[in-house]
């Protein structure tokens, strides 16, 4: 199937049949190539392999099978020309920094984003002299007055995590162009079955594979997608020689998620949706974040930039802490674990999880308190979901 131009087809042919490449056992099922090397036909062949002078696979580090045809099928659904697969979605970023990044360069980055990124800008880019601002998501002016001319890139979660807050994407892209930098957004919480940054103006899209692109929680990994010349440049020459490289078998379970994400993140929306709205009229129940309701304030542009609310609610509980981890462990069938993406429905405590590395001074910035409790809505009985919150908030 290596002649087809899958651009032209629609999201959910591309979730079942980009990627794949028969062998001449002509199998139906992607295979598993488990293989970590590869024989070549003579001297002058591995030579002109190893030199780049000719393709071909060399050392699964950085070239397999598997592993390529999960690649391809992301870059299908992100509307990317190039996919390079990693070990994890913080390998995935930090081969962002790493490839594009060098001693005095700037990043601006949103505060709402996964504990570990900010961490991994803070205390280990910065270790090599990259300089990293922190702004507020949506403060527009905020992300224009912290661009210096050493600006590398700009980087953003959107949905954040765990307010949901959403970023306009092209306004940011046009804003990152004018001043001459790069977008690079992390789609881990709506995937390209939800949103497309690269279609609205962003340079790079990383992923966590991990999440709602397996979607059971079996395997670890992670995904950059974003224009063939900036990646082959920059970034695989930083998978060749690091080595953060995704497994072949976790590549197979990636490209059996695929094929039932658009699904899946109907479903995980609507779920999500529904619980929300009952969250909202709970009385121990402060406040709910989440882009499917009304009242969010990015409500409209949510409409306008996804095609559903996400997975993901935040909800702020009456009571600080103590609360929140009554509530938490009140819960009989909902999984206590940070991991999201999963079928099964988890629960977590942001403030002494996700985002506890942070300090406390780092957390408020973030408006992550001590009451917020971040659900991650799977496919379950919305009535079993309801009545196991509800021991914890009654």
């Amino acid at each position: 199937m290596t002649d087809f131009d899958w651009s032209r087809f629609g999201p959910e042919t591309q979730a079942v049949r980009a990627g794949q490449h028969r062998t001449a056992e002509q199998e139906h099922s992607d295979p598993i190539f488990a293989t970590s090397s590869y024989v070549f036909g003579s001297a002058a062949e591995a030579a002109a392999r190893f030199s780049g002078k000719t393709a071909g696979n060399i050392y699964s580090r950085f070239t397999n099978p598997t592993v390529r045809a999960f690649e391809e099928r992301l870059a299908a659904l992100e509307g990317g020309e190039r996919c390079i697969a990693m070990a994890s979605g913080m390998a995935a970023i930090a081969a962002v920094g790493f490839g594009l990044l060098k001693a005095g360069d700037h990043v601006v980055c949103s505060r709402g984003v996964f504990g570990n990124t900010v961490l991994l800008f803070q205390n280990y880019f910065g270790k090599f002299g990259v300089a990293t601002d922190f702004v507020g998501l949506t403060d527009y002016a905020a992300w224009e007055a912290a661009i210096r001319p050493n600006t590398r890139f700009l980087f953003l979660e959107t949905p954040s995590n765990p307010l949901t807050e959403i970023a306009d994407i092209r306004r940011l892209a046009d804003l990152a162009h004018g001043k001459g930098c790069l977008l690079v957004v992390d789609n881990c919480f709506c995937t390209p079955a939800l949103q497309k940054p690269l279609a609205l103006g962003a340079d790079i899209v990383v992923h966590s594979a991990t999440k709602y692109l397996d979607g059971q929680g079996r395997c670890v990994g992670g995904a950059v997608v974003g224009p063939k010349e900036l990646l082959d440049k920059e970034i695989y020459p930083f998978l060749r020689t690091g080595g953060p490289s995704m497994s072949p078998f976790n590549a197979w379970v990636f490209l059996k998620g695929l094929e039932t994400l658009g699904l899946r993140m109907r479903a995980h929306s609507e779920n999500a949706a529904q619980l929300a709205q009952w969250l909202k009229e709970q009385g121990w129940v402060a406040r709910v974040h989440y882009p499917g309701l009304p009242d969010h304030p990015q409500h409209h542009l949510t409409k306008t930039q996804q095609c559903g609310g996400g997975g993901i609610i935040s909800f702020e509980v009456r009571g600080g802490q103590e609360a929140a981890w009554r509530l938490i462990d009140a819960t009989r069938l909902i999984s206590i674990t940070a991991n999201l993406g999963d079928t099964k429905t988890t629960i977590t405590h942001p403030a002494s999880t996700t985002h506890g590395r942070l300090s406390p001074e780092d957390r408020a910035a973030a408006g992550i308190s001590d009451g917020l409790v971040r659900v991650a809505v799977g496919l379950e009985s919305q009535q079993d979901l309801r009545e196991d919150l509800a021991r914890g908030l009654g």
